[in-house]
């Protein structure tokens, strides 16, 4: 028992939640440029949503194994669903993985690459509004409110990049997106009340499989296919399962002891390494980038620094 009181002592220090927070936000960051180097490597077209979720469906199967894999050696036992966790891992599957997945895909192939950057990192405010309105989780004060705002400008700022915004709206991209997002905010919620009684590092691994194959089966069932594959495409999805395995067990972990506000701000800084590795990687963006990345860096910086001062009273 005291073993267990100095390890959440540990993960609810502020700087303890700010490095392995950032490490999920990095690796999720990487995950943009990576996906779209694997779409080239396996020689899926932009146009292919359906080839698409077939590809994030084996990705995501590979993640759950890995997932269960490392959580195994670290408890030194199979971890192993109970009677009881069955539903709860299915519905964090429903919202964590299909339902997050599937209306991503869909919202990126009717939208440009920058709204669909400003509308998905958007899924930080869903996040805490549904912790607190939906699952009173905790309350919501004024400062929370505050940091969003200002950690989301960060996100505009360097999404936009020297870009113009299309402001027309459509249900397919746009809505694709939000609900995209308030599928995200759920699975967090949900994984915050579920990893009270279950180890949330088993949670997400067996929710990935269970995702990944719903995922594979609708990619195949809509024509989805994917005919070319090579060693260094096997190793790009090597590399993109692992990064969903470390980042959402983590981050589960991380929510298990935290308040969800706490964690939550900062995805904010997912979108701002997204671009930042992209420009490094695939050669994106503008000249502006530089200017416009440190610009949103101290405003996420801010946002987060906001949310996370303590008050008088905890909450």
């Amino acid at each position: 028992m005291e073993k267990t009181n100095e390890k959440k002592d540990f993960l609810q220090k502020t700087w303890v939640v700010c490095a392995l927070a950032l490490v999920c936000t990095f690796l999720w960051g990487s995950a943009s440029p990576c996906i779209k180097l694997g779409y080239a490597l396996f020689k899926i077209p932009s146009s292919e949503t359906w080839t698409q979720v077939l590809f994030a469906g084996t990705r995501f199967v590979f993640a759950g194994v890995l997932t269960i894999l490392i959580g195994s050696i670290l408890n030194r036992k199979m971890l192993l669903p109970t009677k009881s966790s069955v539903p709860n891992i299915l519905k964090l599957a429903m919202f964590q993985t299909i339902l997050q997945y599937i209306f991503f895909y869909i919202g990126l192939a009717h939208n440009s690459g920058v709204k669909a950057s400003i509308i998905n990192g958007s899924n930080t405010f869903f996040v805490i509004l549904v912790s607190t309105i939906i699952f009173r989780q905790e309350k919501l004060n004024l400062k929370k409110i505050i940091g969003c705002v200002i950690g989301f400008a960060g996100v505009i700022v360097v999404s936009m990049n020297g870009q113009k915004i299309d402001m027309n709206l459509s249900i397919m991209g746009d809505g694709s997106l939000f609900l995209c997002a308030l599928s995200y905010a759920f699975s967090s919620c949900l994984m915050k009340n579920y990893s009270k009684k279950d180890n949330p590092v088993m949670l997400s691994g067996y929710q990935f499989i269970f995702g990944g194959i719903v995922m594979i089966i609708l990619g195949l069932v809509m024509g989805g296919r994917i005919t070319h594959v090579s060693v260094s495409a096997i190793l790009m999805l090597f590399y993109l399962a692992c990064i969903s395995a470390v980042a959402y067990s983590i981050w589960g972990i991380l929510l298990k002891h935290n308040p969800v506000s706490k964690v939550a701000i900062f995805g904010f800084t997912n979108p701002v390494f997204g671009v930042l590795l992209s420009a490094w990687w695939l050669g994106e963006g503008s000249r502006e980038l530089g200017i416009n990345a440190l610009i949103a860096l101290v405003l996420v910086c801010i946002g987060i620094c906001i949310v996370n001062v303590k008050g008088k009273k905890a909450e």
